[in-house]
């Protein structure tokens, strides 16, 4: 395991525990005697969730976003939401929690609802969205574990996933097909409940499919299946459903260094796996990403980029740049990624780049390559996969879902 620079900010260790999960190492050896197990959260209470459908919440959000073309042009895109949306989406947030102590509390703090805002809220134009709050290892307790300070409570931010995802399925779902989302210490908590839960067993039927974004699944070489799970294969044609989609994004023309902070398997039989959202079949695709206008990203302290140079501010929460950027599979060996590349806009009028590599103490940190955007880079992408997939799901199950 490699260890990071000593001045984290809040996003970037979200790498380091979703290269723990998936590869069940435990991030340092117990120093204090073992934790004692918590009471269980009741997920009947709303103040639990922070998305539920029906309700004025972290999802019900301004998500109107500015088109800005190549050549600067700019058009504002309408955001909404799917009036009977045909499946549900089950979301699990990454490491955001800036409290003292080793587990975050069940209150519903900034950050929570800012990465709802970032990674999941868009979802409602296709989904039906539930995310419930978790008693997460904070970004406090994750530095003292790197440091050899304890591992901390893993157990209880697991506890609570598969409480509340109990709770949805046994008060909520009624036989719908749903999606899992996941990024980084959430895409790991999601990959264990599908081991344990989905993997070769009946609840698999209701899978559409899992997007496990900045984490790491392995497969045996040669294969779309096999490792991390044994039933449960990659996505890997339009509409396929029943399936995972998993990446780790790094700037194309910075990959993965000897001291990038992702995962490998001991096991010479298994590959890391990749899948492009922008291309499920291989090879080059281009991207459809959702950045927040005027934020400079976690773990970037760069000034906020000017949209279109010399043009008017662009006024909406969102932006997006057709054509700016491309994504492909690619490996070397450090690592298996999902390779970006900036295309610029000829006409110069349009910014050349986005902000999204951790950037800190006036000094680009490449280990992490663009882990703390890995969702917002591709999520226009993953709309149209889970749209295609819902489809398929429903013909597949010829009895409609009841509400």
């Amino acid at each position: 395991m490699q260890r990071s620079d000593c001045s984290f900010r809040f996003a970037l260790i979200q790498a380091v525990l979703a290269w723990a999960l998936a590869t069940g190492w435990s991030i340092a050896a117990p120093a204090h005697p073992p934790t004692p197990a918590q009471p269980k959260n009741d997920y009947a209470k709303g103040e639990n969730w922070l998305c539920r459908p029906g309700r004025t919440d972290a999802c019900a959000v301004d998500l109107t976003t500015t088109v800005v073309a190549a050549g600067g042009a700019m058009t504002q895109e309408a955001f909404h939401t799917a009036p009977d949306a045909p499946i549900d989406c089950f979301y699990v947030y990454p490491t955001v929690s800036m409290q003292p102590g080793p587990n975050a509390d069940m209150a519903v703090d900034a950050e929570q609802r800012g990465v709802v805002k970032l990674q999941f809220a868009r979802f409602a134009s296709q989904c039906r969205t539930f995310a419930p709050l978790y008693r997460q290892m904070t970004i406090a307790q994750l530095r003292k574990a790197i440091a050899g300070e304890g591992a901390g409570d893993q157990a209880t931010a697991y506890a609570d996933v598969v409480d509340a995802w109990k709770y949805y399925l046994q008060h909520d779902n009624h036989g719908r097909g749903v999606v899992l989302i996941g990024h980084s210490q959430g895409a790991g908590e999601l990959t264990r409940l599908l081991q344990q839960e989905f993997d070769g067993k009946p609840l698999a039927k209701q899978l559409v499919s899992a997007i496990l974004a900045g984490t790491h699944v392995f497969v045996k070489k040669g294969s779309d299946a096999g490792g991390t799970f044994s039933a449960i294969p990659l996505c890997r044609t339009a509409g396929q459903d029943g399936c995972i989609i998993v990446y780790n994004s790094f700037r194309a023309a910075s990959p993965p260094a000897a001291d990038a902070l992702t995962g490998h398997s001991d096991d010479p039989a298994l590959a890391d796996a990749c899948v492009n959202p922008a291309n499920l079949a291989g090879g080059s695709g281009a991207l459809k990403p959702y950045f927040a206008a005027h934020e400079r990203g976690f773990g970037n302290t760069q000034p906020a980029l000017q949209w279109v140079k010399g043009g008017p501010d662009v006024t909406t929460p969102f932006v997006t740049v057709p054509g700016m950027l491309s994504a492909e599979c690619a490996s070397n060996a450090n690592a298996t990624y999902l390779a970006i590349s900036v295309h610029s806009d000829p006409s110069g009028k349009r910014a050349d780049d986005f902000r999204g590599d951790v950037f800190t103490h006036g000094a680009l940190r490449p280990r992490w390559g663009l882990h703390v955007v890995d969702v917002e880079l591709a999520i226009g992408n993953l709309l149209e996969i889970v749209d295609a997939q819902a489809k398929t799901w429903q013909r597949e199950h010829l009895h409609r879902p009841q509400r």
